[in-house]
């Protein structure tokens, strides 16, 4: 009797596909929908994570769209700590799709930020972007102004293009209770004060991801009718969780939640492909080598397995090592890495 197993690749089954894989043998995660032109302008954001996909593509060549960049010259690491050439624009870590949307529509004028501007030791911070003026700024108008001139920028990027990529990071999330305002960290970590009459505690579920990553999609189908997706889930664990849960199972509840969200948007659109490197890097194959001693931070090893495997994938090869010096001390910058200050 013939069966739908019958004849089904290596890569389906897990002893041929994992068990007997050798740890150091990448496999084949990953055969993406279409391959990427160098010649297309590719949007990045996300998580800290997402900073490696867009080195890693301008390494290859490829017309990774930066608009907002210095007039000058500074060492790669100082640059990095400052925001500038990690993503499309200067808005630092984008942990939602939530937070994406939401910057998207800032952009038309659509919507304001609520309590955009906070204050620390006499400095005043862009609350939705708080870790890149890392001392901040002197007066709230300079911090206007720096706002002002991002939005243009971020504008510029999205008018350019042609491939979005996006890395989910977390669900968890801080909103303003009355207008729903979402920030990248909860208010008092970097900066401004935490207050629960104004600001709650949010899961985003993994509709609710799905949902705001359709309405990023259709705001960017108007802008651009041909423009494609690439998203990913940012093997990162929680550093810390509000939920009540043990950060172990918030994690498993969150990872899980955006990697089903990436899952329903690839079976309902043609245009959105899904890039494993959480699967890459968590895998049972790998025996938690990619993860550096504090069973957190991604290894080196790990985040060029995953940028490599991503590149291969889409026949383009590095030509430069033009990425952020992610693993040299102080490059890589996630704002929940704070965090850590309140641990008992």
């Amino acid at each position: 009797m013939d069966s739908p197993y019958q004849n089904l690749p290596r890569r389906a089954f897990w002893r041929t596909a994992v068990g007997e894989r050798a740890a150091d043998e990448p496999g084949d995660l990953y055969s993406p929908r279409w391959k990427l032109d160098p010649q297309e302008r590719v949007f990045t954001a996300g998580s800290c994570f997402a900073q490696h996909v867009g080195g890693a593509l301008r390494a290859a060549n490829v017309r990774v769209i930066d608009t907002e960049v210095l007039p000058f010259n500074l060492s790669k690491s100082l640059k990095n700590a400052y925001g500038y050439g990690l993503f499309a624009a200067r808005f630092g870590n984008i942990y939602t799709s939530r937070q994406m949307l939401q910057l998207i529509r800032e952009t038309t004028g659509e919507i304001s930020p609520a309590l955009s501007i906070w204050e620390q030791d006499d400095r005043f911070f862009d609350a939705q972007r708080p870790s890149v003026e890392p001392r901040g700024l002197e007066t709230p108008e300079q911090v206007r102004t720096h706002r002002e001139f991002h939005l243009r920028c971020v504008k510029d990027a999205l008018d350019r293009t042609q491939v979005f990529v996006f890395t989910f990071g977390l669900t968890e999330t801080w909103e303003h209770i009355d207008s729903g305002t979402v920030y990248p960290t909860a208010p008092g970590v970097l900066a401004g004060h935490f207050d629960p009459e104004l600001f709650q505690f949010k899961n985003l579920s993994a509709v609710e991801c799905y949902r705001d990553f359709v309405a990023i999609r259709a705001r960017m189908k108007e802008l651009k009718p041909k423009c494609k997706f690439i998203v990913t889930v940012s093997p990162v664990p929680l550093t810390a969780t509000a939920s009540g849960e043990h950060v172990e199972v918030a994690t498993a509840r969150s990872k899980a939640s955006l990697r089903a969200a990436c899952a329903m948007l690839v079976d309902e659109f043609e245009d959105v492909d899904y890039f494993p490197s959480y699967e890459i890097i968590t895998s049972a194959n790998s025996k938690g080598v990619y993860f550096e001693e504090n069973k957190r931070s991604v290894t080196k090893a790990g985040v060029d397995l995953a940028m490599n495997m991503f590149l291969s994938a889409h026949d383009l090869t590095r030509q430069s090592e033009t990425s952020p010096d992610i693993h040299n001390e102080g490059a890589e910058f996630c704002e929940d890495v704070l965090l850590e200050a309140f641990a008992q």
